[in-house]
């Protein structure tokens, strides 16, 4: 307990301190997962209730995010393509900058499959399984999703508190840091936490109301 102790006072010292370099160094004590238990649980229900309490950002949060991502690097591989053979002219951040926006549509548009269930899931399967075992399987998924984003959500912290602490600049640019697009990830993964507990809870109520607890998947959304 005194060890745990120790490692959380020392992260919410480093937070505290405005310090990158001291709070990645804290995240290196196993404190981290369970105060990352705690993020993933408690954060993700309160995105939860911000996400029901604003129906604009619950229906078009993701998609916005999506698209625009996309839009942005269709657009500047599209005009770069065209500078560099035609103009023989290219801006240098034209190749470094599209990774960084695949990066964010990819999580958010995990959290967004997640919302539609449209992730593997075996629904085939699982519709045939009696009430409890179809509960049991959606249980085990939210068990899973929500341990894989505990331990994205520590890792990339950290990855983006030493990008920071190192003061990394998106190549090709003056100003812009790497950790910016890194924090993106596990804010992802919280928004994708939250869209797990939000399955959990409609599962659980379906279960109760006696109706069937696994749903078909839903490949594309209204």
């Amino acid at each position: 307990m005194s060890s745990f102790s120790e490692g959380a006072g020392a992260i919410f010292d480093a937070i505290l301190a405005g310090d990158s370099w001291m709070f990645a160094e804290s995240l290196n004590h196993s404190a981290a997962y369970i105060l990352g238990a705690i993020v993933v649980l408690v954060g993700g229900y309160i995105v939860l209730k911000i996400l029901q309490a604003v129906p604009l950002l619950d229906n078009h949060l993701e998609r916005t995010v999506l698209i625009t991502s996309y839009l942005v690097i269709a657009m500047v591989i599209f005009v770069e393509v065209i500078r560099r053979f035609v103009f023989q002219s290219q801006v240098p951040w034209s190749t470094t900058l599209p990774p960084f926006l695949f990066l964010i549509m990819t999580w958010v548009g995990c959290a967004y499959n997640t919302r539609l269930r449209s992730h593997l899931s075996f629904s085939e399967f699982r519709a045939s399984m009696p009430p409890a075992g179809q509960l049991f399987c959606v249980c085990l998924d939210a068990v899973l999703w929500l341990t894989f984003a505990l331990i994205v959500i520590v890792t990339t912290t950290k990855q983006t508190a030493n990008s920071a602490a190192n003061f990394q600049i998106l190549l090709g640019t003056d100003n812009i840091l790497q950790w910016w697009f890194y924090a993106c990830v596990p804010a992802s993964w919280l928004i994708l936490s939250a869209r797990v507990i939000e399955n959990l809870i409609e599962d659980i109520a379906r279960f109760r109301a006696g109706q069937p607890v696994v749903q078909q998947s839903a490949m594309i959304s209204d």
